[in-house]
């Protein structure tokens, strides 16, 4: 069965290309999330005063992968510990998040970020909440390195093949 999980990771372009890898993602889209106005530009965001989070919508078919091993993933891709800034970007849309649309999400996400403050000596700054708005980005940004292969990404180039080989269980 399809599902959805919202993912801030920074810049956008390269989150979603990340995810779009992983087998069993079956759709994403980038956009803005959990900010205070309404269906805003990129130009807008970009001010950082619209409260809004680069975002991707990731609907991933459950019974290829589960919710446990994307948020494993999206680990491997941010900086967890950085406060609005992943790589060169700077700013609050660039904050991370894990932005739930079902309160059954909650379990397995305080099980993810447990196991992964385990493993750290910073306390994680990745925001978790209901995701109470999301807008689509222009066309443009849309599958953007797919159409930009030389694009930028914060990203490094190991990653994607990474998470192309990665598999659940």
């Amino acid at each position: 069965m399809n599902r959805e999980l919202y993912l801030a990771g920074g810049c956008f372009w390269g989150t979603e290309h990340f995810f779009k890898q992983i087998a069993g993602v079956v759709e994403t889209e980038v956009g803005f999330a959990n900010g205070n106005t309404v269906a805003p530009t990129y130009k807008e965001v970009y001010t950082d005063l619209t409260g809004h989070a680069e975002t991707v919508r990731i609907v991933y078919d459950d019974t290829v992968v589960d919710l446990e091993f994307l948020l494993n993933m999206y680990f491997k891709a941010i900086e967890p510990t950085s406060i609005n800034r992943q790589g060169h970007d700077e700013g609050t849309r660039y904050r991370t998040g894990v932005y739930y649309t079902d309160e059954k999400q909650l379990p397995v996400i305080r099980k993810v970020f447990a196991e992964q403050q385990a493993q750290l000596s910073e306390p994680i700054a990745v925001e978790v909440e209901p995701l109470r708005c999301f807008y689509v980005a222009e066309e443009y940004h849309q599958d953007y390195l797919d159409k930009n292969p030389d694009g930028y990404c914060h990203l490094p180039l190991e990653l994607f093949a990474m998470a192309r080989k990665a598999r659940k269980g």
